[in-house]
């Protein structure tokens, strides 16, 4: 009698992905990532120096308080980021996290308001999506995110369309570059046509959690 191999558990990241992208139920999307950061945590509780699994923990407390939209989760997000690129500064997606946080912040509540609120920072953001641009080679991943952040902020931003031009081109590792890379060929489309507003809401939308923008 033939036995059923035993289902393989998604990694943190997998699920991270999976909710940031793939999940249209909120509710779902928070427990999936509830249980990447159950998962990140029992991985560092075994190797403390697992980048990994500090890097996917941070993101889901960063992920968490986005999707909740807690002010305090969100500068708790902050400051686990900004101990990672301390602790790991030649680490690409610490970051990258680091840099979307300030510039999604910035997005939702503005230049000012999100300095004041929350310490949001848009020259912080930019300087470390450049660096998560230049320590991750070349996936679509690292590029196509600042690309998209930037566009986020500012439709006409030359720099964030030769960063889009670039991931639409990249090679796609992993399934979040691939993500990525479709989302940077998307907004490509009504860049290129000169429309600025509709460049701004589909970077929005294309974004990690972007699908839920509007709900």
């Amino acid at each position: 009698m033939l036995c059923a191999a035993p289902a393989r558990a998604e990694t943190p990241r997998e699920l991270l992905t999976q909710a940031g992208f793939v999940d249209r139920d909120r509710g779902v999307a928070l427990a999936r990532i509830d249980k990447a950061a159950a998962g990140a945590g029992q991985a560092l509780s075994r190797s403390p120096n697992d980048q990994e699994a500090a890097i996917m923990q941070a993101m889901a407390n960063g992920y968490r308080a986005k999707l909740l939209g807690n002010r305090g989760q969100a500068i708790a997000a902050r400051k686990q980021y900004e101990a990672l690129v301390a602790r790991f500064p030649r680490n690409a997606e610490a970051q990258a996290a680091l840099g979307a946080w300030h510039v999604g912040v910035i997005a939702k509540l503005g230049r000012f308001v999100g300095r004041a609120v929350a310490g949001a920072q848009k020259s912080t953001g930019f300087e470390a999506l450049d660096r998560s641009v230049a320590l991750g080679g070349n996936r679509a991943m690292f590029a196509g995110l600042a690309g998209l952040l930037r566009l986020e902020l500012d439709p006409k931003d030359a720099r964030g369309r030769a960063l889009l031009e670039t991931a639409s081109r990249a090679p796609t590792p992993t399934a979040i570059d691939g993500f990525v890379r479709r989302a940077a060929i998307a907004v490509l489309v009504p860049l290129r046509a000169g429309d600025t507003e509709a460049t701004k809401t589909l970077a929005d939308k294309m974004l990690p959690f972007g699908q839920f923008a509007a709900g």
